[in-house]
């Protein structure tokens, strides 16, 4: 793999610095044939890290309990990212999620597990501009022929 190619995705996340104000929707019960969603507030503040080869954000949802991290680890061997997820509900890491950018859109994918049932996961990226960005989370419990969304955040830049 040449240099160029290598280097190619290594700037996915820069847009994601700063700090932004989400806007989330959840799927009360994933994998449970629920279609009953709610909504809440968050806000993210991220940064670059080892020398722009990792992106660190710290994401609070206060009104739902929800504190975690996401840290961003470029792997330039692979020319793809690894999106490594951990709340303050403890444990360890969650298995990261790897992909790559391709414009505004990005899919990152993972096997994982959910309710004691393995699962796929997919964090897509999507409609990134400077002052906005769409997310979701999508769980398959046929391999990724069929994906129910479970979690949507809309996230405008506030600083």
């Amino acid at each position: 793999m040449s240099t160029t190619q290598r280097t190619t995705h290594v700037h996915d996340f820069d847009f994601y610095v700063g700090t932004w104000a989400i806007h989330n929707r959840r799927l009360r019960k994933p994998l449970a044939g629920s279609t009953e969603w709610y909504e809440f507030e968050a806000i993210s503040r991220a940064r670059m890290v080892l020398d722009g080869n990792a992106n660190f954000d710290e994401y609070e949802a206060p009104t739902e309990g929800i504190f975690g991290l996401t840290l961003r680890l470029y792997d330039p061997d692979n020319d793809e990212w690894l999106l490594y997820w951990a709340s303050s509900r403890g444990g360890p890491l969650d298995v990261p999620q790897v992909g790559r950018l391709d414009g505004d859109r990005g899919e990152f994918y993972a096997d994982d597990v959910y309710d004691g049932r393995p699962i796929r996961v997919v964090y897509v990226w999507s409609a990134i501009t400077p002052s906005s960005a769409h997310w979701e989370q999508a769980f398959s419990l046929d391999g990724g022929a069929t994906w129910e969304t479970n979690w949507i955040m809309e996230s405008t830049r506030t600083s």
